[in-house]
């Protein structure tokens, strides 16, 4: 009886035992696979890299655009506008922060651009802009309508949430910078400087 009740002590044990073993051999795969699932989404493609870099300064060149163009002209549109680009700047540091990136905009200098495309861009907007109240708000026009082209070609790009959520919320401010851009040229807002 002794030996009967011993082996199915043996045996319940060995089928703990085993079943215990297994569970933590599957949590350490399913830790693992998680592991590489959260790896995944960290990692970038090379045109999600690019486009992350390349929005932070656009945004940038939006904001020092505006900048320039609220101390020519004094109107209110140009300052609440930049204030909103500098929001826009921050949401994709926080992008660069979050995927190890070199910041572009690390050392930030109005009207000073690592991308020579965008240096050249700048210096044309800001010579537009220049002549009248009506030629500079028509550069923010022209801004926001590329800001609008690019955000929605690097939405196409990605299939990352956090970056998606940040691009669209930037598109969507975008086409309120340009609603406002287009009302203050049909006269419908206030865009006389600031006396």
């Amino acid at each position: 009886m002794k030996v009967r009740t011993l082996l199915v002590v043996a045996l319940v044990l060995a089928v703990v035992g085993g079943m215990t073993t297994v569970n933590i051999t599957l949590a350490q795969q399913n830790r693992g696979s998680t592991s590489q699932a959260t790896l995944k989404t960290l990692q970038l493609t090379e045109l999600e890299e690019q486009n992350i870099l390349f929005m932070r300064e656009e945004e940038k060149l939006a904001r020092d655009v505006y900048l320039v163009m609220y101390d020519l002209w004094g109107a209110d549109v140009f300052a609440n506008i930049s204030e909103s680009e500098q929001r826009h700047m921050d949401a994709i540091k926080n992008l660069i922060t979050r995927y190890g990136l070199e910041d572009p905009v690390a050392v930030d200098v109005i009207g000073e651009f690592v991308d020579p495309d965008l240096q050249l861009l700048y210096d044309k907007l800001v010579k537009s802009g220049e002549e009248t109240l009506e030629d500079a708000l028509l550069v923010g026009v022209q801004i926001e309508e590329k800001d609008i082209a690019d955000l929605i070609q690097a939405l196409e790009d990605t299939d990352k949430r956090n970056i998606t959520r940040v691009f669209q919320n930037l598109l969507n401010g975008s086409y309120n910078h340009l609603d406002a851009f287009n009302a203050c040229l049909d006269g419908d807002c206030i865009c006389l400087p600031n006396i």
